[in-house]
C-alpha cells in the first residue's frame, strides 16, 4: 500500500514538474519567441499564459516598450561650406516584428543599436553636407530630424524595427571654429549698430533742420507782425498828434517844451549849456505870457 503511495506521489511530482515546464506567461511588455531545437515556431504578441513543449522547445522574451538610444559623445558632421559642426543626437525605438528581429540581429539589442547607429549617422552626415552652418543650427533643424526619422525607419524595418523618433539634442560649433564665427557675428552686429546710428543721426540733422526753419518762419512772421502794428501805433499816434496839433499849436507846443524841460532836468546833476536866449527857455522866460 505505502508502496503504491510512493509511486502515486512520485507520479504526481513528475506531473507538476512537467507542468511547470509546459506553462510561461507574456507580460505586456514583451514579445516572446518559441523555439524548437534552434528554430522560430510561434510568435506571441499577445500578454498571457501560454504552453510549450518542456525539454524540446524553450522560450525568449524581446521588450516591446519603446527604446532609447542615446550617444555618449557628440559626432563630427561637415557642412555644405566646408565647416565642421558637433552634433549631439538620440534615437527613440521599438521592437515591431521580432520574428525578423531576431533573424536579421540574433535579438542582441546591442548589435541592432550599432545598426541603427550607424543607419542614423549616415543618414544625419547626407543631411548635414546639404546645407549651411545657419540652417542645421535653427534654420532647418525640425525638417532635418523628420526626414531622418523617415529615412532610418525604412532601414530599421528591415530588422524588424521602428524608428520611432530622431532628435538634435545639440549642434554647435567646434572650438576652433566658433571663436572666428563669433568674431564675425561681432563684427557684423557692430556694422548694423554703426548704420543705425548714422540711419538715426541723418534723420536728428534732418528734424533739427525743419525745427531750425519752422522757427525762424515763425520769428520772421512774428517780427513782421510786430512792425505792422507797431507801424499802425505810429500812424495813428501821429495822427493824433497831428489833430492835436492842428486844433491847439500854441498849447501843443508849450506841453512839448514842458516835456523836454522834465526830460532834460530829471537829475539834479544833470548839466545843460545853451544860450540864455536860445529857444530852449522861450516859456521861461515868458511865464506871466
Amino acid at each position: 500500500m505505502s508502496s503504491r503511495l510512493n509511486v502515486l506521489g512520485g507520479l504526481l511530482a513528475l506531473i507538476l514538474v512537467v507542468l511547470s515546464m509546459s506553462i510561461f506567461t507574456v507580460d505586456q511588455r514583451q514579445f516572446a519567441l518559441v523555439f524548437q531545437l534552434g528554430e522560430v515556431k510561434r510568435e506571441i504578441n499577445e500578454p498571457g499564459l501560454n504552453f510549450k513543449i518542456p525539454m524540446v522547445q524553450n522560450v525568449r522574451y524581446f521588450d516591446r516598450r519603446i527604446l532609447t538610444l542615446d550617444s555618449n559623445d557628440p559626432e563630427r558632421f561637415i557642412t555644405s561650406e566646408k565647416k565642421n559642426v558637433l552634433v549631439d543626437s538620440y534615437i527613440k525605438w521599438r521592437i515591431i516584428d521580432p520574428k525578423l528581429y531576431y533573424i536579421s540581429v540574433g535579438g542582441d539589442e546591442a548589435r541592432a543599436r550599432t545598426r541603427l547607429s550607424q543607419t542614423v549617422n549616415a543618414g544625419l552626415r547626407e543631411e548635414f553636407g546639404k546645407r549651411l552652418v545657419h540652417d542645421v543650427i535653427s534654420g532647418e533643424r525640425d525638417k532635418i530630424m523628420e526626414q531622418m526619422r523617415e529615412k532610418a525607419d525604412i532601414d530599421a524595418r528591415r530588422i524588424g524595427v521602428q524608428i520611432v523618433d530622431v532628435r538634435l539634442k545639440r549642434v554647435e560649433l567646434p572650438d576652433e571654429v566658433s571663436g572666428a564665427v563669433y568674431s564675425r557675428m561681432e563684427a557684423e552686429r557692430k556694422r548694423v549698430a554703426n548704420e543705425l546710428r548714422s540711419e538715426g543721426a541723418a534723420e536728428a540733422e534732418k528734424i533739427r533742420a525743419d525745427a531750425d526753419r519752422q522757427r525762424e518762419i515763425i520769428v520772421a512772421e512774428a517780427y513782421r507782425d510786430a512792425q505792422k502794428i507797431k507801424g499802425e501805433g505810429d500812424a495813428k499816434a501821429a495822427a493824433t498828434y497831428a489833430d492835436a496839433f492842428s486844433r491847439s499849436p500854441e498849447f501843443y507846443a508849450f506841453y512839448r517844451s514842458l516835456e523836454a524841460y522834465r526830460s532834460s532836468f530829471a537829475n539834479k546833476s544833470d548839466v545843460l549849456v545853451v544860450e540864455p536866449n536860445s529857444d530852449f527857455f522861450k516859456y521861461m522866460k515868458n511865464i506871466g505870457r
